[in-house]
């Protein structure tokens, strides 16, 4: 059975090949789904914001024991001190969390806190308090999305400088819009609440994402030099082969990326409950998976898409398809020359003119294999005369 390595080393090699940027149209389709359902999520159901942003009072009920409507009965004792107010209940494996709006008074949570200790059976001390101004959510907004501007302002220049052209910068761009949207469309979509935490963790996911596909930009920018020295492959191939080299090494820098992401976001539920660690953890697992699929199937694509406009690549395509329609015809109308010959590196069958041997038929220029010999022992024997 072929290891995992064997593949990736075929992948390299072009022994194996996958047409991701050739099927361009079905990514974008998958895409272009989950951008839809995203939407619908972030202006339908709408993002669940934490109390950090809207403001108000939380209470933690620790040491709970009996989980049976814990919901109706935290919203019981909410309400005989504060009648109709929004409560949100959520719970862990022994926290009951109460957010709330904000009590204007000491007495007002001291009288809450009575009021769930007596509830759930649980002491006084069991109980925590908080109380956040929405003034705080609003300052953590305002540098978050100023961090972002900067953040996508300085990797535009980068990566225009690096790559020498704009067009990887807008391709890289689009991926980490696509990872973005999806990423708030999913946390919308299931109801996860949004905190301060998660916002740094999107954040982050953008850095992951871009670091991953300039991985794979670094390696269409060697192909398409080395393509456009030899004329053998469009820039699309060039890119496609990119992708299908890095594959291997994408996949398994995800995977050691997501595993202990994956066992701080099942510490964090089952064990610690709500707060920063879940929160930070469940945003990161959600974003470089996201990242992981874009670097693959988006960012590429869309280079290719761009960069296929250019004169210079429209013109490396036609050399590209000149070079291979002769290697298709030398193929099939040859096939005896494939059999005799091996390849070089490049591919073409390892012939040598008669002169470089010595022989009388340099002047016709046509190769002469390596093991041929030149001379009059090379001639065919006739048939010896019957004898009547």
């Amino acid at each position: 059975m072929r290891s995992f390595s064997d593949f990736g080393n075929d992948l390299y090699t072009g022994k194996r090949s996958n047409d991701f940027v050739g099927r361009q149209k079905t990514w974008y389709a998958v895409s272009a789904i989950l951008l839809v359902l995203a939407t619908i999520g972030l202006f339908g159901r709408g993002l669940n914001i934490g109390l950090e942003f809207r403001g108000g009072s939380e209470f933690r009920i620790s040491s709970v024991t009996n989980f049976n409507s814990f919901e109706a009965r935290a919203k019981t004792a909410l309400g005989t001190v504060n009648p109709g107010s929004n409560v949100v209940v959520t719970k862990t494996t022994d926290t009951v969390r109460v957010q709330t709006e904000k009590f204007q008074s000491t007495l007002q949570t001291d009288k809450v806190k009575s009021a769930l200790a007596r509830e759930f059976n649980v002491g006084v001390n069991s109980i925590s308090a908080n109380t956040i101004g929405p003034s705080w959510g609003a300052s953590v907004s305002q540098q978050a999305i100023t961090a972002l501007i900067w953040f996508l302002i300085l990797v535009s220049l980068v990566l225009a400088a690096y790559f020498r052209t704009w067009k990887m910068s807008i391709a890289a761009l689009i991926a980490l819009a696509h990872d973005l949207v999806i990423t708030i469309g999913i946390y919308a979509l299931a109801g996860f609440e949004v905190t301060p935490a998660s916002v740094i963790g999107f954040l982050t996911i953008l850095g992951y994402s871009l670091y991953d596909t300039v991985v794979v930009f670094d390696k269409v920018r060697e192909n398409t030099q080395e393509a456009e020295g030899n004329g053998r492959l469009s820039f699309s191939q060039a890119a496609n082969q990119a992708v299908n080299q890095t594959l291997v090494r994408s996949i398994n820098t995800s995977v050691v990326a997501l595993l202990p992401v994956a066992s701080i976001l099942g510490i964090g539920y089952f064990l610690l409950g709500p707060g920063t660690l879940l929160d930070l953890s469940l945003a990161l697992f959600v974003g470089i998976a996201v990242g992981t699929y874009s670097s693959i199937f988006i960012a590429t694509p869309v280079l290719a898409d761009l960069r296929e406009r250019e004169p210079a690549m429209q013109e490396l395509k036609k050399r590209a398809t000149r070079y291979q329609a002769t290697q298709a015809r030398k193929a099939g109308t040859d096939p005896s020359e494939s059999d005799q010959g091996g390849t070089d590196d490049a591919g073409t069958r390892d012939v040598v003119h008669a002169s470089s041997r010595g022989g009388g038929t340099a002047s016709t220029g046509r190769p002469v294999h390596r093991n041929v010999q030149s001379g009059p022992r090379n001639q065919p024997k006739r048939p010896p005369k019957s004898k009547r």
